[in-house]
């Protein structure tokens, strides 16, 4: 399936809003909340989104447009959005997203990629061959994977108030 960048960038888009909807304000202990050792809390998605963007997605778009196959993408350390966490507020870490998401945005329209673009292929370190078109499509899914893993754990911060609801609601069972 060749991919839309249209929707791609408008869920791209979204998504900073929806994460400001859910979260802005949130006391502080929702705020940290996790799903268990080695899983992040809203705060660490919030960072790790920010992170993504500066130094993920368009980096290897444009390692690709540049490269082809000829160069692997720089390798990306998903937990490299730590410190940045642990140094701001819930609240700062969402404004900085959506100014870092804005600027994604303006550099994505500049490089403006056609149908020849989106089917050029690059070279990840871990899987290999991969076209411009998925790896934007894989930065719009991640977004909505991470969307997911917020609401679920936010859900979980009711696994005991609810009491025997829980039977119902699937945001209480486990990943």
């Amino acid at each position: 399936m060749n991919v839309d960048l249209g929707t791609v960038r408008a869920q791209l888009a979204r998504t900073p809003g929806v994460l400001d909807a859910l979260l802005r304000g949130l006391p502080q202990n929702w705020a940290g909340l996790d799903e268990g050792p080695g899983m992040w809390s809203p705060r660490g998605v919030v960072a790790h989104l920010s992170h993504a963007d500066r130094t993920n997605w368009l980096p290897r778009a444009r390692v690709l447009l540049a490269s082809g196959e000829a160069e692997v993408f720089p390798p990306f350390d998903r937990a490299g959005h730590q410190t940045e966490e642990a140094a701001r507020s819930l609240d700062d870490l969402l404004d900085d997203f959506a100014a870092v998401r804005a600027e994604s945005l303006r550099a994505l329209d500049a490089l403006n990629p056609g149908p020849a673009e989106l089917a050029r292929r690059g070279t990840h370190p871990e899987f290999g061959p991969v076209t411009l078109g998925q790896l934007l499509a894989t930065w719009a899914a991640h977004d909505l994977d991470h969307v997911l893993q917020v609401t679920r754990t936010l859900g979980g911060g009711y696994r005991e108030a609810v009491g025997p609801w829980r039977a119902y609601l699937r945001i209480m069972r486990p990943a």
